[in-house]
């Protein structure tokens, strides 16, 4: 099996390539984003740590946390940002290599890890290869006005705070460029995996 992390700023049409591919080979698809509200919610991993860290006052009515006001908690404050993220990233590593051995098992052909964090939380060491899903800013910058409302400040300001698009390409062993139309995408991702020698199940 084939374990390959996934990255990209946003807007690059990340979600578009996971689809595909997942519709299109033996592959299973895992997002980090996704795995962190697992081991927050009641009774998982990192529950307790993140209540002991912020206090009761981020628990909705039914126990669960308040991830909105967490997340407001944590743009204004960076300290409480990194200690949440010593919580949380490692335990969503540590599902995540659990995932990989089970679809092991399962004889899964690729697994893929997509996280906005992928390099900076050192996911090189769980993945055999990493992908870059690139598109212009410009192309970026338009689809988050179109199917998200961003404003153009939104966007430069969320930008910023993003690895440059050198960072991404000299830290990726594999670069698909996602700023035109999907069919061109598309070829690259199928030209990719025959190299790969991994077959379309489709």
């Amino acid at each position: 099996m084939k374990v390959i992390g996934v990255t990209g700023g946003v807007g690059a049409g990340k979600s578009e390539v996971l689809g595909y591919i997942a519709g299109n080979w033996n592959a299973t698809v895992v997002e980090a984003d996704e795995v962190g509200y697992l081991v927050m919610r009641p009774g998982k991993a990192c529950y307790s740590a993140i209540v002991d860290l912020f206090g009761v006052e981020i628990l909705k009515e039914d126990e669960t946390l308040d991830r909105e006001q967490i997340a407001k908690i944590v743009f204004e404050d960076k300290e409480m940002l990194a200690k949440m993220n010593a919580i949380v990233h490692p335990a969503v590593k540590e599902y995540i290599r659990k995932a990989i051995k089970r679809e092991e098992e399962n004889e899964t052909d690729i697994f893929i890890v997509e996280a906005a964090l992928l390099i900076e939380d050192k996911y090189d060491e769980i993945c055999d290869e990493l992908w870059y899903i690139y598109a212009d800013e410009e192309t970026r910058m338009e689809r988050l006005k179109q199917n998200r409302g961003y404003s153009e400040e939104k966007c430069r300001s969320i930008f910023r705070n993003q690895l440059s698009e050198e960072e991404f390409s000299n830290h990726c062993d594999f670069e698909i460029d996602n700023s035109g139309d999907f069919k061109e995408t598309k070829e690259q991702i199928q030209q990719k995996m025959q190299r790969m020698q991994i077959d379309e199940t489709m």
